[in-house]
């Protein structure tokens, strides 16, 4: 029993070690918006808001597959969990990034900068 507890204890810090890492990467690049990523648009956005989406949907997989035990489940019932999110966030990041260009060419000539 002691040496399932120290493996959870172990398996814990590694998952808070790698969620600390990606965090600390994206606190980095928030601060830092190295002008090459920052300034130039791909796919209607900038690479690193990208890199921010990405990082964000790897440490959301992460804490699901670890905290919410999906590891241990049947195959079909993790795809469904996994699918279902990433169809619901790529809709949403699609809207988010449709209404905000729409905003953003509306509004922007109302305001002088």
């Amino acid at each position: 029993m002691a040496h399932a507890n120290e493996s959870n204890v172990k398996r814990i810090w590694i998952v808070f070690g790698i969620l600390s890492l990606i965090t600390i990467v994206e606190v980095g690049f928030g601060i830092v918006k190295p002008a090459s990523l920052h300034l130039t648009s791909i796919l209607g956005t900038s690479p690193l808001n990208w890199i921010f989406i990405i990082l964000t949907l790897a440490k959301a997989y992460g804490i699901t597959w670890v905290f919410m035990h999906m590891e241990g489940e049947k195959k079909w019932f993790r795809r469904s969990v996994v699918w279902t999110t990433v169809f619901l966030v790529c809709v949403l990041i699609t809207f988010l990034m449709v209404e905000g260009d729409y905003l953003y060419s509306t509004l922007a000539p109302l305001v002088s900068w």
